[in-house]
């Protein structure tokens, strides 16, 4: 190995081993409201402006500062010896709570529920289950008793799914035509012990990921029974490769379901899978720039 690759490689480890603090300097500077704050502004401000607005330590809110403008969610410019900060287009459109595209409820989901239970990862792979009764004091495989336990907490996840929505949801819905279905019901509520309104559509929007393969076919099946015929169901998933080798993000969010519930992230294949064993016939797929979508038709 060349003294450049070498250099290059270990690079990549900081990187890499450093990713959960980079992903925690975001989680904070959007908890305090920075990026809200210089985009209210609308002009750049120091960091000891920030910190007696947002009402925190000088010294610690500089070095919040820097961080961000390492990460390149902030932009710093000099004037008279001192560091004057804005938001770069990323932390307008993202991260800032009053933008049509923030991220801000998603972000906040991630840090208070899903990152704390990642450091039972270990013991997770080691036992092949969701350790919800260490991170949240409940069973395992309960993540959802602990989203729906309070209203604030509801929202919250509501909030935190409305964001991704926004990114993602034309997309995804323009993927095959819907003016054949003039009844769409979007799945809610307790889908396995609920009754299932008659209808030509069902969508099944970031649901059967949660849930192990028999809970996803007796899911399939119950709405095969209730569809009207020449109906069917859309799912919103992301896909891994037929390979297995990607992408990265779909491999994440499979380990997320490992940690957090029973389910995981999964391929076209073993979707369609799923489908026809649910009774549909015709089960076509597309893939989107983040989500995949899978549309089954009752004959």
């Amino acid at each position: 190995m060349s003294a450049t690759e070498d250099t290059e490689t270990i690079r990549t480890l900081f990187r890499q081993q450093h990713g959960f603090l980079m992903s925690k300097i975001m989680f904070t500077a959007c908890d305090l409201g920075v990026f809200d704050l210089l985009l209210e502004s609308g002009e750049p401000l120091s960091s000891g402006a920030i910190a007696e607005r947002l009402g925190t330590s000088p010294s610690g809110m500089e070095r919040l500062l820097e961080a961000c403008v390492g990460l390149r969610l902030l932009r710093m410019e000099r004037k008279d010896s001192e560091g004057l900060y804005g938001n770069t287009n990323l932390a307008n459109l993202y991260l800032a709570k009053s933008s049509p595209k923030s991220q801000f409820h998603y972000l906040k989901f991630y840090s208070e529920v899903t990152y704390p239970g990642l450091q039972f990862l270990t013991d997770i792979v080691r036992e092949g289950e969701g350790l919800f009764k260490k991170t949240h004091g409940m069973l395992p495989n309960s993540c959802f008793e602990a989203v729906y336990r309070t209203e604030e907490e509801v929202q919250r996840f509501s909030d935190a799914m409305d964001d991704a929505w926004n990114l993602h949801g034309r997309e995804v819905m323009s993927a095959f035509s819907l003016s054949q279905f003039p009844l769409i019901y979007d799945l809610g509520g307790d889908f396995f012990e609920d009754p299932v309104p008659e209808a030509d559509l069902y969508i099944l929007a970031r649901i059967l990921h949660d849930w192990e393969d028999e809970k996803c076919v007796q899911l399939l099946t119950k709405l095969h029974q209730a569809c009207r015929p020449g109906g069917g169901v859309l799912v919103i998933e992301m896909l891994l490769n037929e390979d297995r080798c990607g992408p990265l993000e779909v491999h994440l969010h499979s380990l997320l379901m490992l940690v957090h519930t029973e389910g995981k992230e999964r391929t076209p294949s073993e979707y369609k899978a799923l489908f026809t064993a649910a009774g549909f016939k015709d089960v076509q797929h597309k893939k989107g720039s983040y989500y995949g979508i899978i549309l089954g038709r009752k004959q």
